[in-house]
C-alpha cells in the first residue's frame, strides 16, 4: 500500500484529491496539511511513501518543507504541486529534494501514476515543464572536454546520461546506443551510484550544470 500526505493551504485543493486517491487501489491517503509546517509535522508522524506538496503554503513554503523532509526522513519522497506560473520554484525545489513534478490541471491517471513512480523510487519530469526548467538554468557553451564532475564516468556511462538529460526512455536509449536495456539499467545504476544521484530528476539537473548539455540542443 502506497500511503501519501496531501500538503496544501486550500481545502477545496486537499478534498479534491482526496476523493480521486480514495478510490485508487494501492493506495492510501493517510494524512492532510494546509501549511508547510505541518506538512514536515505530518510526516514525521506518518513517514508516508509520498507527499503531495503544494509549492505557496503559509508558515514555511513547499521549498522549504521538502528539505527539511528529505533531509530527515529520506524514504519519505516529495511530489511537488504546481501551476504553469510557478515554474521560477522548479529549479529549488530539485536542488531542495523534490522527485518531480505535478502540474495541478492534471488528468487522474497523471496523478495516479505519478504517486505510484515517486512511491517506487523513480522520478516524474512532467513533459510541459521540464524544458521550462532547464531553460532557467543553461549555463552557456560547454566547456572542452569532460565536465570535471563527470570525469569519473566512462564514455559509455556519459553518452547514458546525456540521453537521460534530453528526456529519453530506457528502451530510446538502447536503441541510441546500440545497447540492451538491461545494460542501460547497469550504467544508470553505476553514474547514478558515482554521481551521488537521487534519481532521474537530479540526473537531468546536474548534466544541465556540468554543461555536458545544454537547453535547446
Amino acid at each position: 500500500m502506497t500511503t501519501v500526505v496531501i500538503a496544501d493551504d486550500q481545502a477545496l485543493v486537499r478534498d479534491g484529491l482526496r476523493l480521486i486517491l480514495d478510490v485508487e487501489d494501492g493506495i492510501e491517503v493517510v494524512g492532510e496539511a494546509s501549511n508547510g509546517r505541518e506538512a514536515v509535522r505530518v510526516a514525521a508522524e506518518l513517514a508516508p511513501h509520498v507527499v503531495l506538496m503544494d509549492v505557496r503554503m503559509p508558515m514555511l513554503d513547499g521549498l522549504a518543507a521538502t528539505r527539511e523532509i528529505v533531509a530527515s526522513w529520506s524514504a519519505t519522497r516529495v511530489l511537488m504541486l504546481t501551476t504553469y506560473d510557478e515554474d521560477a520554484y522548479l529549479y529549488e525545489a530539485i536542488r531542495a529534494g523534490a522527485s518531480g513534478f505535478l502540474l495541478k490541471d492534471s488528468r487522474r491517471e497523471q496523478l495516479v501514476g505519478a504517486i505510484r513512480t515517486v512511491a517506487a523510487g523513480d522520478a516524474v519530469l512532467h513533459p510541459e515543464l521540464t524544458r521550462r526548467l532547464l531553460d532557467r538554468f543553461g549555463r552557456g557553451p560547454a566547456p572542452h572536454g569532460v565536465p570535471e564532475r563527470l570525469r569519473c564516468l566512462t564514455d559509455r556511462e556519459r553518452q547514458v546520461l546525456e540521453q537521460v538529460a534530453r528526456g529519453a526512455t530506457n528502451a530510446e536509449i538502447s536503441a541510441a546506443l546500440f545497447l540492451s536495456e538491461a545494460t542501460v539499467k547497469t550504467h544508470l545504476a553505476h553514474l547514478t551510484r558515482k554521481l551521488d544521484l537521487r534519481d532521474r530528476v537530479h540526473a537531468v539537473v546536474t548534466a544541465y550544470e556540468c554543461g555536458l548539455v545544454h537547453p535547446g540542443e
